[in-house]
């Protein structure tokens, strides 16, 4: 698959390792970035994140992080030629991004694999493994890029979210609202929507569905993306 386009943008993907997924778009809709007037996307890809922020929140200033040469490549063409060619991009590792003023949301789908075989493909075993980018190192970036009241939006699959949270806590981030997502109603949920910041309040935990009993998108997945999906 060499792009693909939604309702306001597309997303070129021809050098980048990793495609658009469902997680991003989940991510993406989902964040809570209305209200920001600084979004930064840290492990931005295609840049799809930083675009659908962008959409959500067209009057925000947004920053995308990419240390991938090649997905570099597509995210700057991406933003090039959006409605919002403004989005900056940063070409590095989040570690090393300095920003003179603090963001008020994060976003972020990062690397999750921590022990398990790679492949012949470095550029997708930056982005998909935690060798470059620990969740100790990324929490600590966000709290390098944050104020008292940022909001912090992580996707992951479950197991790996348990291990996040309880890093995260240790850093001062505690989760406000989880939301388990299945792919369909009779199986357990495989991914974690996580909204943290670093006030503690009392949890709020909801669930979603992707896909209805007919194979169809579930009503609340299409309520979610509608937005974005062009023929939805």
């Amino acid at each position: 698959m060499s792009g693909f386009v939604f309702k306001q943008f597309s997303i070129g993907q021809t050098h980048t390792a990793m495609k658009v997924s469902t997680d991003g778009i989940l991510l993406g809709a989902w964040a809570h970035v209305s209200d920001a007037a600084r979004i930064v996307d840290i492990g931005t890809g295609t840049g799809l994140l930083a675009l659908m922020a962008k959409q959500r929140a067209p009057k925000a200033v947004v920053n995308a992080i990419e240390i991938e040469a090649n997905a570099c490549i597509d995210a700057r063409a991406n933003f090039a030629n959006s409605p919002w060619p403004d989005i900056m991009l940063y070409q590095g590792a989040v570690q090393s991004f300095k920003a003179a003023t603090p963001f008020d949301a994060i976003i972020t789908n990062p690397p999750y694999f921590n022990a398990s075989l790679k492949g012949d493909n470095a550029a997708r075993n930056t982005a998909r493994h935690t060798d470059g980018l620990s969740f100790s190192e990324l929490i600590k970036a966000c709290s390098a890029l944050s104020h008292a009241h940022t909001l912090l939006n992580v996707i992951l699959p479950c197991p790996e979210a348990e291990q996040f949270i309880a890093i995260a806590e240790q850093e001062g981030w505690y989760l406000n609202h989880l939301c388990l997502v299945k792919t369909t109603e009779k199986k357990a949920p495989s991914r974690s929507l996580m909204l943290f910041s670093q006030v503690a309040a009392p949890l709020t935990t909801t669930h979603l569905t992707i896909h209805a009993n007919s194979g169809a998108y579930s009503a609340e997945y299409s309520a979610l993306c509608k937005d974005f999906y062009l023929k939805m």
